[in-house]
């Protein structure tokens, strides 16, 4: 699989979310649609009506029947090539989401969702967990791997270990900014485009570093940068 971009679409407003759009689909960028704009007013209902290939972030954590049913209510999304699940669901549930997902498109790649960038060792910590992040990222990918689950979402700093041991999977790196920007304050494991494919990433999530200010011009900053 060749490497892909995804571009966060984190709003509300459905003008904003049009003006992100217009410009990720002149550039042949892919819109991801996260649970803020999933759960807005009319969000979905027009993620149902889009007509091009996009990224549906819900995260979906629950028993195995719930998040099966939940999924299967999606199934009106013809146009939905990935969609997330989180890892702790066990075997099971990852099982039973890449189950119900083939029954809308067998060529949907199902993303099953690693330790969230926001968190750190210390938050780890704090949860409950006694690995660190990295141990505990190379745990869910093995789970991810055996359930028959395609992709991963992994931090940059995760990426290469994950590479290395699996080949095959596709592994999208969220948390990730343009050289020069500030640091997302929510986010603990932050990398750039480039250090991230160069990780082994197959492909990248970036939000707040292009919808953030001129659009145009910060998908031009984009574009220099993976140039270099």
């Amino acid at each position: 699989m060749k490497n892909k971009i995804f571009i966060a679409v984190d709003t509300a407003n459905i003008n904003q979310a049009k003006k992100i759009i217009k410009y990720t689909k002149t550039n042949k960028l892919i819109p991801k649609f996260g649970l803020q704009f999933f759960y807005s007013k009319n969000g979905r209902k027009f993620i149902e009506n889009y007509k091009s290939e996009f990224f549906l972030d819900i995260k979906a954590s629950d028993i195995p029947q719930t998040i099966s049913s939940a999924l299967n209510s999606l199934k009106d999304m013809k146009k939905m090539g990935y969609i997330t699940v989180m890892a702790s669901v066990g075997m099971e549930g990852l099982k039973a989401f890449k189950k119900e997902a083939q029954k809308i498109n067998k060529k949907i790649i199902v993303c099953g969702v690693t330790v969230l960038t926001s968190l750190n060792n210390k938050s780890l910590k704090q949860i409950g967990y006694k690995d660190k992040v990295e141990k505990l990222v190379l745990k869910q990918a093995s789970l991810i791997k055996q359930s028959g689950i395609r992709g991963i979402v992994a931090s940059a700093n995760e990426a290469k270990i994950i590479r290395k041991k699996y080949k095959n999977l596709f592994i999208v790196t969220p948390g990730i900014k343009l050289p020069g920007d500030k640091k997302n304050w929510d986010q603990s494991r932050v990398n750039t485009p480039n250090s991230a494919f160069k990780a082994g990433a197959s492909a990248i999530v970036i939000g707040r570093s292009i919808h953030s200010g001129n659009i145009k011009r910060n998908i031009k900053r984009l574009k220099d940068h993976l140039n270099q």
